[in-house]
């Protein structure tokens, strides 16, 4: 069994948390911590969470930090989770990018930059990636970036190697898809080595600013930013919307809005999907 963390003690895990990540634990997750940072007490061999906290602050390779953001961080996904925003980005979001690069007188390849901020164990990033090439066939016709980052530098390994068991692979794909784009390895599902190369993944603490991301037509930040505070909603997302191109979209979560919480974006639907595209 975890060990109890005391009230005292989740306040500081709290407030590390918070610095390190924008990541709030109120009160209530207590189980949370429990749950989560218990098995790491036992790994490093620390009597409890403070203790954890205080070595935590003291490492200065972050190695430590790192592994308390990682085992705190909410990692879960699946590929195409609520399919509607795949669906978006290949009937409306995809071709609107393409068509503003195909008038009279362009020339070259047309350029398609997206982002996942959130990638999580890269799901999302080849999700997406799956979508370009069924909606696009021959993928060499166009410049593509897809980035995925991520605060969790675990997850990104994941998501680098792009292997998942067959219990992760059968989580959002179709047994089309899953024969079409990944390869059978080592009991599990590998994706398949020219969708891999159309992504590039970054770690990045979306809460720390990401100068160097470069600009985008299309910005994924799903179900991330619930677990920020308001000041790092706010942010974050008017940090996102300075990485968009003109007419660039952004996509939240289902649950999410952007009311209240940034002005640079207008909220757009397609077939009952709500987007957010730039603000003019």
């Amino acid at each position: 069994m975890s060990a109890a963390v005391s009230p005292l003690e989740l306040s500081l895990v709290s407030a590390f948390v918070h610095e390190a990540s924008g990541i709030v634990l109120d009160s209530t997750k207590d189980y949370l911590v429990q749950s989560r940072l218990g098995p790491l007490l036992q790994h490093e061999g620390v009597p409890n969470y403070a203790e954890l906290i205080r070595l935590a602050r003291a490492d200065a390779t972050g190695r430590l930090t790192g592994r308390i953001v990682d085992a705190v961080a909410t990692n879960e996904t699946s590929f195409f989770r609520d399919h509607q925003p795949f669906d978006l980005l290949a009937h409306k979001l995809v071709p609107d990018v393409l068509e503003r690069q195909m008038g009279p007188g362009r020339g070259g390849r047309p350029r398609l930059d997206i982002w996942s901020a959130a990638a999580a164990t890269g799901q999302e990033v080849y999700s997406i990636a799956i979508v370009l090439k069924e909606l696009l066939f021959d993928l060499n016709r166009y410049w593509i970036r897809i980035l995925g980052t991520d605060i969790s530098e675990h997850a990104l390994a994941v998501a680098s190697r792009g292997w998942y068991s067959a219990n992760e692979a059968a989580r959002g794909l179709t047994e089309r898809r899953l024969q079409r784009f990944f390869v059978p390895d080592n009991g599990g599902w590998r994706i398949v080595d020219e969708l891999r190369a159309q992504a590039t993944f970054a770690p990045l603490n979306l809460t720390a600013g990401f100068p160097q991301a470069g600009l985008f037509d299309i910005i994924f930040c799903r179900n991330v930013a619930i677990y920020f505070s308001t000041a790092n909603r706010r942010a974050v997302f008017n940090g996102l919307a300075e990485h968009l191109r003109p007419e660039g979209v952004l996509l939240i979560g289902s649950s999410e809005s952007l009311i209240g919480v940034t002005q640079f974006f207008v909220r757009e639907e397609f077939h009952g999907v709500d987007y957010y595209r730039k603000s003019p």
